[in-house]
């Protein structure tokens, strides 16, 4: 930072760091870009956010950076919390179009209804029929504990690891790495997983629960 950088990728919390810590100086931003936009002005880190753009923006100033916001969904909201950061002639790109659900047509979707005490045992069979010996699954838990207890239960027939947050970064790329060359075929993950992962060819994703 102290030698002069082009750009600067960060989370909201270690930029607002160097900021406090005068290690940071963003008066000359060109761009800035948001990206997941939905939970960047939602999840706790709007204030954040709204912290270090008040470093680079000035109020009407026509010299105020080019602002470029990206999000899979959004809501109506999403507009107008985005409007405080673009100029009035801003421009929207829209990739979805008027389908709010948009899912390839490939692929089937079935629920299945079953008691949590017996859950191991139909995720076992299931994965046995739609993945086969082979194929690979990704199964979606809502707790850690719950990925952990899943990966190690005997009623899954295949080799299964576990992906969460408390797995450090190091292994969590060994462990997708293995998943991507076949090393296992059954990945069991929190929503630690859920955005931002490219596995090609995966048979089944299986979600233990509606997401919440």
């Amino acid at each position: 930072l102290k030698s002069g950088i082009d750009i600067l990728v960060g989370t909201p919390g270690r930029i607002k760091d160097h900021i406090q810590n005068n290690k940071l100086e963003l008066s000359s931003v060109k761009h800035v870009v948001l990206d997941e936009v939905d939970h960047m002005l939602d999840m706790g880190f709007a204030e954040q956010v709204e912290e270090i753009l008040g470093f680079a923006y000035k109020k009407g100033s026509e010299n105020n950076p080019q602002t470029l916001l990206f999000s899979a969904t959004c809501p109506r909201w999403v507009y107008d919390v985005a409007k405080k950061y673009m100029k009035d002639e801003y421009e929207q790109i829209d990739l979805i179009g008027k389908k709010t659900q948009r899912t390839a047509t490939t692929v089937e979707h079935l629920a299945i209804q079953c008691r949590s005490s017996q859950r191991a045992g139909v995720l076992g069979d299931i994965i046995q029929v739609y993945s086969g010996s082979h194929g690979r699954t990704i199964v979606f838990c809502e707790t850690k504990k719950e990925a952990n207890e899943l990966a190690m239960n005997a009623s899954l027939k295949q080799d299964a690891q576990s992906l969460h947050g408390d797995i450090p970064q190091k292994q969590r790329e060994i462990t997708l790495k293995g998943f991507r060359n076949g090393v296992f075929e059954v990945l069991i993950a929190t929503n630690v997983a859920a955005r931002g992962l490219d596995i090609p060819e995966v048979d089944l994703v299986i979600q233990c629960s509606p997401p919440k």
